[in-house]
């Protein structure tokens, strides 16, 4: 072989290092980060607010948690396809989030950007796998608030649903 050829050829595997090298020193985790706010026991409860602004009842037969969680997605995170073991209200506090949840045949993304909670067409009551996802090129934080089972794990991780697409 030539020394041209050598020379290239070392070149080339220099230059192939170098790039995975820089590939998996900025590569992203895929995970968020999260923190819990509080978390707290109510017994059972029965409360009725009947105003012109607000119309509203919550009830509850046995004891129950309440936990508030703060969530960071940086571009590119997701929460993986997770339930929980009871109703969950996420509002999007800055950026923009994109939700997928198997329950749904076609498995559409719902967009929800900062100030929007997530309605009653994706409210979570905890029967069914979902995915938050990070689509957007800036970081999004959620602020999630739990209903569950006391001392329960607020997550239960879930496999990839056939319906929905790989990410």
């Amino acid at each position: 072989m030539s020394k041209t050829k050598v020379l290239s050829m070392v070149v080339l595997g220099v230059m192939l290092v170098a790039t995975i090298t820089a590939r998996l020193v900025w590569a992203t985790t895929g995970t968020s980060h999260s923190t819990l706010l509080g978390r707290g026991t109510f017994d059972e409860l029965k409360v009725k607010r009947n105003s012109p602004a607000l119309d509203i009842e919550v009830k509850a037969k046995s004891s129950f948690d309440i936990a508030t969680q703060m969530i960071t997605f940086e571009p590119g995170q997701h929460s993986g396809w997770h339930s929980h073991p009871g109703p969950v209200f996420i509002t999007v506090l800055s950026g923009t989030m994109t939700f997928y949840d198997s329950d749904d045949p076609a498995c559409s993304p719902v967009v929800v950007t900062a100030g929007q909670g997530l309605g009653v067409g994706f409210l979570d009551v905890g029967e069914h796998a979902h995915i938050a996802r990070n689509e957007s090129g800036a970081t999004a934080i959620n602020i999630v608030t739990y209903f569950a089972p006391v001392g329960v794990p607020l997550r239960i991780d879930q496999p990839q649903p056939s319906n929905c697409p790989s990410f």
